[in-house]
């Protein structure tokens, strides 16, 4: 891809402003809670009836799919962006527009991703580019949490398609070069009083304190290639009544499989030591798992996505993902993460995106697409 062209490709995107932006806003304001997701897949299928793809469907996952045919169609080309938020349904998901950017819950992650999927035909079309493959373009469901990726993990067990190579698309940030998936576990641990307990002698937030502080220490003793995250404590009770439960969320982080699971065993021993109270129960549930995987970092898909960020003037950042990423590569199937503009304040209420690097980030992914298009991709190349 030669950088005129790329440059070029990003400046008659801009025509499409006004349908981005929409599709932008319109996917924003609708509430899509994991495991909840059927109003943003509706939009989607709607968008590419409009837009006369074939094969448009609604999985058993609940997934979102549309084709795109290739002249040719010996290969296929999947983009995916995930359709789920973190936010509930009664929560207000009002757009804010203003100067050069956008603000909303949820916008960065993931409506502006879907929103990119959903103009994908548009930019195509726009540019006068037919492609030789098939392009999936699909939108998953239960992305976030205790989904664990089934959306994608069903799509990718379920369809008779062959995939020979993916994108996967994130609203935040721009500049984003995942080709490796991190292992991962995702688990909770609750503390509660038994029935008859006498409250405030038993000791919940005594006892979360304590394991919490030992997750400390692991956190600290974790070699430089594993992580363990606490992503929040809590006992909710009241100033003069003692919470009768509590709990303790956490993550797991390592590119090697074998690291995940001896910290993830440790947890296992430090909650079984407070099992025997007679005072408390402690629980510990592990509900999401990713297993390590990467491509090489010369693969040519790797080096062509350095190559078109160049072009427009981004400085990649390589990073690791424990997203949709991880089910392609561990399907061998030459996969890339990529971010779609640059934005703040992810999952909090004000969270926002710069709206004129959005049409860097849709060049990126057209130009993307056309390699993958021109190009026999192996995953081992």
């Amino acid at each position: 891809m030669s950088e005129d062209r790329v440059v070029t490709y990003r400046q008659k995107l801009k025509s499409l402003r006004e349908v981005l932006f929409a599709n932008i806003v319109m996917a924003a304001e609708v509430p899509a809670p994991t495991g909840r997701e059927e109003r943003l897949t509706d939009f989607l299928c709607h968008r590419f009836t409009e837009y006369g793809l074939d094969n448009i469907s609604l999985d058993e996952a609940g997934n979102a799919a549309g084709v795109l045919s290739g002249e040719s169609m010996e290969r296929n080309i999947l983009v995916a962006a995930h359709t789920d938020k973190v936010w509930k349904d009664s929560e207000d998901h009002t757009v804010s527009v203003g100067a050069g950017e956008m603000s909303g819950r949820g916008i960065a992650d993931n409506s502006l991703g879907v929103a990119a999927l959903a103009t994908l035909p548009l930019a195509l079309e726009l540019l006068g580019i037919t492609l030789k493959s098939n392009l999936i373009l699909l939108g998953t469901t239960r992305s976030f949490g205790r989904g664990n990726l089934e959306g994608i993990r069903f799509f990718l067990n379920n369809t008779e398609r062959e995939i020979d190579s993916a994108l996967c698309v994130e609203g935040m940030q721009l500049g984003r070069l995942s080709f490796a998936s991190l292992g991962m576990a995702r688990g909770k641990i609750t503390i509660e009083i038994p029935d008859g307990c006498v409250s405030g002698m038993c000791g919940v937030v005594d006892v979360l304190t304590q394991v919490g502080s030992r997750l400390v220490e692991m956190a600290g003793e974790a070699d430089d290639d594993s992580e363990l995250l606490i992503g929040s404590i809590e006992a909710v009770s009241g100033y003069n009544v003692p919470p009768v439960s509590g709990f303790i969320r956490f993550e797991i982080r390592s590119s090697e499989a074998a690291k995940v699971s001896e910290i993830e065993k440790q947890i296992f021993d430090l909650v079984a030591g407070f099992q025997t109270s007679v005072t408390l129960r402690a629980d510990l549930e592990m509900f999401a798992h990713r297993r390590p995987g990467k491509l090489d970092s010369g693969h040519p898909v790797v080096t062509e996505a350095r190559e078109v960020l160049g072009a427009l003037g981004i400085d990649p950042r390589e990073t690791p993902s424990i997203s949709e990423l991880a089910p392609l590569l561990n399907h061998r199937i030459p996969a890339l993460t990529l971010g779609v503009t640059r934005g703040e304040h992810r999952h909090l209420a004000n969270e926002s995106i710069e709206l004129e690097p959005v049409f860097d980030g849709l060049a990126q992914l057209v130009a993307m697409i056309e390699f993958m298009d021109s190009n026999d991709l192996s995953f081992d190349q």
